[in-house]
């Protein structure tokens, strides 16, 4: 018995060690889950988001900003009126040239451009007068209609006004869409300073039986500050009541002798750029 024992015992230690060594010994690591999908996915060849055509037409700019561009069609230049015609008869416009401005002749009328247009880019420059007299709307009132669509104030007007410390009603004061839009700002110059306006106009279109298919949308900068974004209008301007849509095709730019007592403002640098 003792004998068996004797060679069995060689058999237990080793059987005890190698236990305690599988114990000490640290589990192997589990391999990680394999991503679902492909980890390194393909990215498509850059060119198949590069688009080569049409081409834009090649434009040079004016050599200072407000200057017209080289596809610009320029309707007042500081020599002559021969793009504008009073509104009421066609006649041509009766207000007063000078010193490379025209200046509003009261009483004789708004004028418009004998040109139509759909939809544009507009520059215009505008001076109230130093020795400006007034309050409220009566404080060197004017506007720049974008389309006008016939006699008298007929159309969409953006406001001309002294809005330099001069209280009124805000969607009436200048860089406002007349009853409509509230400008976003007022940026407005001193009186004697000159102001701008860069506009871009988007004509309403109209269906075969004369009701409204889009909307006219303005997007207006006074003296290079943001006026009106992109605002959808709601028809014509109206001085009284609800605007409302009037079918039309093309009109001309029209300006607004407006007729209050104020001393009278004056214009310069007017272009127009047409958008396809």
């Amino acid at each position: 018995m003792k004998r068996r024992l004797a060679v069995l015992l060689p058999f237990v230690f080793l059987a005890t060690f190698a236990v305690r060594a599988m114990a000490q010994t640290p589990p192997a690591q589990t391999p990680p889950a394999a991503p679902r999908g492909n980890a390194q996915q393909t990215l498509p060849p850059p060119q198949e988001t590069e688009v080569w055509e049409p081409v834009p037409p090649v434009v040079t700019p004016g050599a200072s900003y407000g200057m017209p561009p080289s596809d610009a069609i320029v309707l007042f230049d500081g020599k002559n009126l021969d793009e504008w015609v009073t509104t009421s008869d066609k006649s041509p416009a009766k207000w007063t040239v000078h010193d490379g401005v025209v200046t509003v002749a009261k009483r004789t009328g708004n004028i418009e451009t004998k040109r139509t247009f759909k939809n544009y880019q507009l520059h215009i420059e505008w001076q109230i007068p130093e020795a400006i007299t007034g309050n409220d709307q009566a404080r060197g009132n004017s506007g720049v209609f974008l389309a006008s669509t016939g006699n008298g104030d007929a159309g969409y007007e953006l406001q001309v006004l002294d809005s330099y410390n001069n209280k009124t009603y805000v969607n009436g004061q200048a860089a406002s869409i007349y009853k409509q839009f509230i400008p976003l700002a007022n940026a407005m110059r001193k009186p004697g300073e000159w102001q701008t306006y860069d506009v871009v106009w988007t004509a309403p279109t109209f269906n075969a039986d004369g009701s409204l298919k889009t909307p006219a949308y303005v997007t207006a900068f006074h003296n290079g500050v943001l006026a009106q974004d992109h605002v959808q209008l709601k028809g014509e301007t109206v001085f009284r009541g609800k605007p409302e849509y009037k079918a039309y095709d093309r009109a001309p730019i029209k300006l607004q002798d407006h007729g209050d007592p104020s001393p009278a403002i004056s214009f310069r640098n007017i272009w127009v750029r047409e958008l396809k």
